[in-house]
């Protein structure tokens, strides 16, 4: 595509209905419903009521979710291939991967069975086939939407609604396993999924890719395709910038129990009020950034989303025991400064996407490369920050003063510089490059 057809597909006006938002969104919902639980849940449950090692549970999580990590290149490369094909051929694929993601989501949740060991292996083997086809239908499901182009408000209207659904999920899920028990869970998930996958088949099309000549459709299949994201400069700068900012979010998303029980000393109803307030305003958010985005562009946006949040977490530094309260507030502006982070970075990859001259066949690369560094984010502030406290000599339940303090530092102020940083390197990487005039 050369730079006057990619400056068309940039600008071309579009509307975006509730009803097409909710045929593409709404799978959203039910790949965040099963992922809170995949997560939370099922470690839980595997070490307190069926008595695996928290050992051996950690080391196979961890082994599977840099497997997970690893395979999504991959996965993009494979969706690639089938969007050269057809429509029908990524839908087929979504079917089969929400089929066999219900599957191995209930024998995760209904093992056969119940001996520690053997358990162990049973959770690691269905754990590899859950997240595989989790992967497969979301990096599907993502890549359908980078494709369908649009201005900068249309490209954040898509991601809008399948992230703010997505948050229902989320929701939903951390409802239903308290309420209502695994079975009304797994009957969700199946509903869901279902649902969803009719709505997207349902959905706005992408422009049909096809095999356009020789030399493309030689390129869709060559092992280079996997690579070709890497040399775009536009990707690496705002890739760069997303794990900055990514790492900033997950490091507070890490540590929120740990600060609201020893730094807050709050109950658990706060807890739970907390991570719903947190949620909800995140949802809510979703048309008030759309707004911002018509005056101020969607790099402009996230930047103040950025700053936003840095705002909010220095105030939370200054919060100690009896102020549980004044954290719901922060826990609403932070939700809303979510909003950003959810609805605009990925608006802003599709504009890069549809930019490039091989958006056609690569746009699943290009997902998948960036779902790859949304997993690496979650586990590298897992994997430094929990560790690094530990070293530092805090332990949870620790409430004394130095405690106190490493927590605050790495629950609020780490995340501030960081979002600082990543709202630098926007303005310098991202904003001042998009303002400098383009040769064509």
């Amino acid at each position: 595509m050369n730079p006057s057809t990619a400056s068309a597909v940039e600008l071309q006006p579009f509307s975006w209905s509730v009803s097409a938002g909710m045929r593409y969104g709404l799978l959203g919902l039910p790949l965040a419903f099963c992922a809170l639980p995949l997560y939370v849940l099922m470690p839980n449950l595997y070490a307190r009521q069926w008595g695996v090692s928290l050992a051996g549970l950690g080391a196979v999580l961890l082994g599977v979710r840099l497997l997970d990590a690893v395979i999504d290149p991959l996965l993009g490369r494979l969706c690639d291939r089938l969007y050269a094909s057809s429509l029908r051929a990524v839908l087929a694929l979504g079917a089969v991967a929400a089929g066999v993601l219900a599957v191995g989501f209930s024998f995760l949740f209904v093992p056969a069975v119940r001996e520690p060991t053997v358990l162990l292996w049973w959770a690691g083997f269905w754990l590899v086939v859950t997240y595989a086809a989790y992967s497969a239908l979301s990096v599907a499901h993502q890549s359908w939407g980078a494709l369908l182009g649009g201005d900068a408000l249309y490209r954040s209207q898509v991601v809008a609604w399948r992230e703010g659904l997505g948050l229902v999920g989320v929701l939903l899920a951390a409802i239903t396993p308290t309420f209502f028990g695994v079975p009304a869970l797994l009957t969700l998930l199946f509903v869901g999924l279902i649902v969803g996958w009719w709505a997207w088949s349902r959905a706005p099309q992408p422009q049909p890719q096809g095999h356009k000549n020789t030399d493309e459709t030689t390129s869709s299949d060559a092992p280079d395709t996997l690579w070709q994201p890497w040399r775009n400069a536009d990707f690496r700068r705002l890739l760069g910038v997303y794990l900055l900012n990514g790492v900033a979010s997950a490091l507070p998303a890490t540590l929120v129990l740990f600060f609201v029980q020893d730094r807050l000393q709050a109950s658990e109803a706060i807890q739970s009020a907390a991570l719903g307030v947190y949620f909800v305003c995140g949802a809510l958010s979703m048309p008030v950034w759309m707004r911002v985005v018509t005056h101020w562009g969607l790099a402009r946006s996230w930047r103040f989303g950025m700053l936003l949040s840095v705002a909010v977490f220095i105030g939370a530094s200054q919060l100690g025991a009896g102020d549980a309260l004044w954290f719901l507030l922060v826990c609403a502006a932070s939700g809303v400064a979510l909003g950003s982070d959810l609805a605009l970075p990925g608006a802003l990859l599709a504009g890069v996407i549809a930019r490039a001259s091989e958006h056609s066949i690569a746009a699943g690369a290009y997902v998948g490369w960036w779902n790859f560094a949304t997993k690496l984010n979650l586990a590298l502030a897992a994997g430094l920050a929990l560790p690094l406290l530990g070293w530092l000599g805090y332990v949870p339940g620790a409430r004394d003063a130095d405690a106190s303090m490493l927590l605050t530092a790495a629950y609020c102020l780490v995340p501030c510089v960081l979002k600082a940083l990543a709202a630098i390197a926007l303005q310098f990487f991202i904003i001042q490059n998009a303002a400098q005039p383009h040769t064509p």
